[in-house]
Order: C-alpha cells, then sequence, then structure tokens
C-alpha cells in the first residue's frame, strides 16, 4: 500500500482542497463495496484501503505524528466526500478522526506508541461505563462499552471508565487485541459500521495510557496546535454532521434519471440546507480555535442546533426521493439511524438550544 504524503496542519486552502479532493475520489470504490458491507456488517477491506490511501485515516491525527492534524471545514469536507459513497464509511471515519484527536492528548511516550502504526485505526466510547482499579503501575479494568464503532477493524480503544475510589471518568488507550468483542451489532442502518460491544475483563493498562477525562472535553486556548483548542464536544458535533450531509447528497445522485424534477429540486435544496449547517458548526470551531476563543452557551447551544439541522435536512432530503432502489434503500436506512442517534437527534438537539434562543444562559 502506498500511503499519502501528510500535509502537516491541513487547514490552508490548498491543502483542504487536496484532502478533499482526495476523498472525492475514493467515492466510486467506497459506492461498489457499500452493499458487502452492509450485508457483513463490516468494512471491506478496499474501502479501508482507498481511505487510508487518501489520508483519512490522519485527518486529526498530529502533525508531530505524520497526521494532517486537520481544521474541522477540512474533516468536514472530507467525510462528507466519504458518505456519498457509503454512509457507514463516513460515521466509521467520523468516530477515528474523533478518537485520534483523543490520543493527541495523551503523554508523549503513548502518542508514539499508537501512532507508529502507519494509518492506525483508533475507536473510543468516552461514557465511562467500566470502572478502572488502581494496582502497581497502572490500572486493573473491568466492564463494556455498547455501540463501540468499528471496534473489530480497530487497533486501539480510548474507552472511558470511572476511576475507583473517586469515581473519576478516565480515558484509557487499550489495544483492541486486550479487549473481548461481542458481535451484537445487528440493525437496519448503518450497518457495515460493525457498532458492537467491547468487553473488559481484568484488563492491566499502565499508568500513562490512563487520562483524566475532564481536561480532555475542555478547550486549551494556549495549545499549540488549532485543533486541540476547541472543546471536545463542538468539535464532535462538527464531525458527525459529515456523514448526514454526504448521504444527502448521495440520494440526489442515486436519484438523477428517475425521480421527478420537482423531488430532484427538494433534495437539493435540503442538500444544501444540511451541508450549509455542517459547515457553520466547522467554521465556528475552527475560528474559536484559531483564536483560542471561550466558549459561551450561545456558542454551544448553536453548535447543537446545527447539528440537529444538518441531519433533519438531510433525512427530509433522503425521504423526498425515497428508497425505490437497493442503494437508495440503503442510504434511506443510514440517514435514518443517523437521526436516531442520542446525540444526533433534531430535538434533543433543539431541546439544547431553546432554553438558551429564551434567554436561560445556565442551559449550555
Amino acid at each position: 500500500m502506498v500511503h499519502g504524503t501528510a500535509t502537516h496542519g491541513a487547514g490552508h486552502g490548498t491543502e483542504r482542497h487536496e484532502l478533499v479532493r482526495r476523498a472525492a475520489g475514493i467515492v466510486p470504490v467506497l459506492r461498489a463495496h457499500a452493499a458487502w458491507g452492509d450485508e457483513h456488517r463490516r468494512l471491506h477491506e478496499g474501502a479501508l484501503e482507498a481511505m487510508a490511501d487518501a489520508g483519512v485515516l490522519r485527518l486529526r491525527v498530529p502533525a508531530a505524528h505524520g497526521g494532517h492534524e486537520a481544521d474541522l471545514a477540512t474533516v468536514v469536507g472530507v467525510i462528507a466526500e466519504l458518505a456519498r459513497g457509503d454512509g457507514s464509511a463516513a460515521w466509521t471515519a467520523a468516530v477515528w478522526a474523533i478518537s485520534t484527536w483523543v490520543v493527541g492528548q495523551f503523554p508523549e511516550d503513548v502518542r508514539r506508541e499508537v501512532f507508529a502504526k502507519p494509518d492506525v485505526r483508533v475507536t473510543g466510547i468516552l461514557s465511562p461505563t467500566a470502572t478502572a482499579e488502581p494496582v502497581g503501575g497502572g490500572v486493573l479494568v473491568n466492564g463494556r462499552w455498547a455501540f463501540t464503532t468499528g471496534a473489530p477493524q480497530s487497533h486501539w480503544t480510548t474507552n472511558a471508565a470511572m476511576l475507583l475510589p473517586d469515581r473519576a471518568p478516565v480515558a484509557l488507550a487499550i489495544p483492541l487485541v486486550d479487549l473481548s468483542v461481542v458481535d451484537d451489532w445487528h440493525t437496519t442502518g448503518l450497518r457495515a459500521t460493525g457498532s458492537v460491544t467491547t468487553v473488559a475483563k481484568d484488563v492491566f493498562v499502565p499508568a500513562e495510557r490512563v487520562l483524566r477525562l475532564d481536561p480532555v472535553l475542555r478547550a486549551h486556548p494556549h495549545a499549540a496546535a488549532p485543533m486541540f483548542r476547541a472543546p471536545f464536544v463542538p468539535a464532535a458535533c462538527a464531525t458527525v454532521s459529515a456523514p448526514a450531509v454526504g448521504l444527502a447528497r448521495a440520494a440526489v445522485d442515486a436519484a438523477r434519471g428517475s425521480a421527478p424534477a420537482s423531488g430532484l429540486r427538494e433534495a437539493t435544496v435540503l442538500a444544501d440546507e444540511a451541508e450549509f449547517h455542517a459547515r457553520r458548526t466547522a467554521a465556528v470551531v475552527d475560528l474559536k480555535a484559531a483564536g483560542g476563543e471561550e466558549w459561551t452557551p450561545e456558542d454551544r447551544a448553536g453548535v447543537r442546533r446545527d447539528l440537529g439541522e444538518a441531519c433533519l435536512r438531510a433525512r427530509d432530503a433522503v425521504d423526498v426521493l425515497g428508497g425505490d432502489s437497493p442503494t437508495r434503500h440503503r442510504i434511506q436506512r443510514d440517514v435514518h439511524a443517523l437521526n436516531l442517534h442520542a446525540i444526533l437527534h433534531p430535538n434533543a438537539n433543539l431541546e439544547r438550544y431553546g432554553p438558551v434562543f429564551a434567554g436561560s444562559r445556565h442551559d449550555g
């Protein structure tokens, strides 16, 4: 495999365009393997290789470790292109991008260990549904994490746990080979994401691979790299809005020549609106990160509003066109699965936005 050259600190126009162009170039490959992934509930090796060659797996890897250190405008552009080929590939790439960003917060020795593997695939669940008991030199981890996207095809996780005895949440860098995988991902949508349950039973994690979670989630306005100056949740929201945008575009692409012109027009407008909300989120996060600006409740609520609207408009675009072919049916199932996710659900995001819009600043 020939890996693409890293464009360190990608975010300038030329670098961003190149990464998005490379992602667009592999859309036919992802599209060709999408039905296979849907049937087998994992991504085809050809899809994984194409994403690696396009540099997708290094989007949020620090430049010091051979990554692109991309801004969110680039991330959204790349992942939206992937979703034009396959919604599952795009969602999995989004989770890998978020989780590699988390690894970037660990000590240098841990970063070197994880990123030593070219195009390493890192997944993670930051809900602390396990416990970590201190023992000599580290912690002993027990518990399980549901919905670990891409776990069967990942190399590391950044799963979270409650550190005993004070039950402070921590992120743990754990090789996938140390965990058991429960094959329980049987869904109608996003089937190839392989979002299975991972289980730890008396897994030893050395102390250097245990990181307090609270600082990870906060903004670091003085960080050298702009991508670490933004808080976790707004950055993650921008990232996971992108698959919805690409799925709306995929539906329009698949319906050309068969759907009524009026339906295509309506779906195209809705897809444009979905893209507007996703890009506005990315632009806000990137702008505030560049200046190390503080985040207000209005800023945070606005991001959640845009995330919900992007998913809603994308779903509406797909539904206007319907699922009259196997490809369009899969796209429809995928976009509906996205809209049921707890973070992406339009109603949940509107509830976050409503109190701030009405002047209640305490709900951010």
